[in-house]
């Protein structure tokens, strides 16, 4: 819970893509796959990342829920600036396009 409120105060200082992630779930080892093929073929990213695992740590995963006012969903990717967040995604849509799109905005 630490890491998750220090990660959500330095979203002011550089964004933060928070990924939940179902271990159990096949929709989410593709979005996971998406993702990490994404954070190989990038530049630099201009985000910082957090990876939270719904199961294992429900506590965090029902606290950034509860936080940013964003329904919980899994897989679930939400951009947040500032505290806030700016936009999430969730289920297919989880493209390593769409990370590759939407992150080069941030």
């Amino acid at each position: 819970m630490d890491q998750w409120k220090a990660a959500l105060r330095q979203s002011s200082e550089k964004p933060l893509l928070v990924f939940k992630h179902s271990t159990q779930c096949p929709v989410s080892a593709g979005a996971h796959e998406a993702l990490t093929n994404y954070l190989a073929d990038a530049a630099p990213p201009s985000v910082e990342f957090a990876i939270v695992h719904v199961i294992e740590d429900r506590p965090v995963s029902n606290d950034i829920a509860e936080t940013l006012g964003v329904t919980h969903k899994s897989p679930q990717a939400i951009l947040i600036k500032n505290g806030e967040p700016v936009w999430d995604e969730s289920h297919w849509r989880i493209t390593e396009q769409f990370l590759a799109e939407r992150l080069q905005e941030a």
